[in-house]
């Protein structure tokens, strides 16, 4: 496991949660963590499916605004 948490770990962590939230909030806290996982699994499966779905398209840019392309014009200078 990545953090090695055993058993007699995980009933510290249990009975602390119990003690912090009580019996009654229990089952709320679990409904709710569920919904937020089952949530993210479906958001994260939608990313897998249909990456470009969630592609924004590039910015337009402004008829009046000038582009690298503009700035690039041959400019004549004279030396007086």
């Amino acid at each position: 496991m990545p953090f090695d948490i055993g058993a007699p770990e995980l009933i510290i962590i249990l009975i602390a949660v119990l003690i912090i939230f009580g019996p009654g909030k229990l089952p709320d806290l679990g409904r709710t963590l569920g919904k937020s996982i089952s949530e993210f699994r479906s958001s994260v499966q939608e990313l897998h499916d249909d990456p470009e779905a969630v592609t924004p398209p590039p910015p337009a840019v402004p008829s009046g605004t000038l582009t690298a392309a503009s700035t690039t014009e041959k400019v004549e200078h004279t030396d007086d």
